[in-house]
């Protein structure tokens, strides 16, 4: 049987900067991969294709590397490290973080963002199709979110 030890904290964050630096490598892939598709032609996309590709793609990028720069910040001091790791650890917030879809909602946002995107770049159909599921993701998990939040205080 393998031996289930639990990584120390600051183990766990390097990991997530790892992460962080392939997702970065992966979403300029998919930049290249689309233009070399013919992907995002303006002439065919709406405003609001546009707009909201733009939006998650590049906001996405900024977000994953605020992500890497806090994380980094982290390892340097040690305090902020400590009261980080109370903070994901403290059983409110997981239990709001469960309550409000947990890791199945977070990754079905994560697919709605990346299917948006594509679908922004190649069919104005497909978006239309996409988009309003997305925006309904976000709703549920904003809600739940707020409600338990409040049940919880």
């Amino acid at each position: 049987m393998r031996n289930c030890k639990r990584m120390p904290y600051a183990q766990i964050i390097r990991w997530r900067i790892r992460v962080s630096y392939a997702l970065l490598v992966l979403m300029l892939a998919y930049m290249v991969l689309v233009a070399e598709m013919g992907g995002g032609d303006s002439r065919k996309m709406t405003d609001l294709a546009s707009a909201v590709s733009r939006l998650l793609f590049f906001g996405g990028f900024g977000v994953v590397v605020s992500r890497i720069v806090h994380n980094k910040r982290l390892l340097r001091d040690r305090a902020r490290l400590r009261e980080q790791q109370m903070r994901e650890q403290d059983e409110r917030n997981q239990y709001l973080h469960d309550k409000s879809g947990g890791a199945a909602l977070d990754i079905l946002l994560v697919l709605l963002l990346f299917s948006t995107v594509t679908a922004a770049l190649f069919s104005m159909a497909a978006f239309s199709a996409v988009f309003p599921l997305l925006l309904a993701a976000l709703a549920i998990k904003g809600g739940l979110y707020a409600l338990y939040s409040r049940a919880c205080a």
